[in-house]
């Protein structure tokens, strides 16, 4: 668990199951990020990321706001997809459900996972995806320091030849020295 000023950041628990899957049966949460999901697919997404923390000790978990205990996103550290080009690296990566859009909640969320990783992982950079057409998780991405990477470009093999999603662009910090 990482607390920071407004959040908890913790592993997903069946409390938090209604809250997720709100966010991702939400079009506009899901509109840069994939497909809408429902709740067999929402947990099924909660299920891979508890396996990442069985079988790497990260994963993504839920983003609790202290002052509410409202669940109001999903965030944190995962092994780089094995069909993509960041397969083998440790990827940061985060969504928030739409009323907590604009509020600094998923800058504060990723900035406190990437002190933990670097307290507590040994990966010489972190990565971070998302879809070309994606300009407000490109701005984060920089906000914390993040550069796109210019051989980082790829089509997303989770998406269709047709989707405006597959064109994926990377993004990378390195460990602080």
């Amino acid at each position: 668990m990482i607390v920071t000023e407004r959040l908890i950041l913790r592993a997903a628990e069946p409390r938090d199951r209604a809250a997720l899957h709100a966010m991702w049966a939400d079009p506009r949460v899901m509109v840069e990020l994939g497909p809408v999901k429902d709740a067999a697919a929402s947990d099924a997404a909660i299920e891979r990321h508890a396996g990442y923390r069985a079988g790497h000790g990260l994963g993504f978990g839920v983003v609790e706001r202290r002052d509410a205990g409202e669940v109001i996103g999903f965030c944190g550290l995962k092994p780089g997809a094995p069909t993509t080009p960041i397969r083998g690296e440790l990827e940061i990566g985060w969504m928030l459900a739409q009323a907590a859009w604009g509020q600094g909640y998923a800058r504060e969320a990723a900035a406190a996972w990437l002190d933990w990783a670097w307290a507590h992982r040994a990966e010489p950079r972190v990565v971070a995806i998302t879809a070309a057409a994606n300009a407000a998780s490109q701005r984060l991405m920089e906000r914390l320091g993040m550069r796109r990477l210019a051989d980082g470009g790829f089509d997303h093999p989770d998406f269709a030849v047709d989707d405006p999603r597959r064109a994926t662009v990377t993004y990378a910090i390195d460990r602080p020295r």
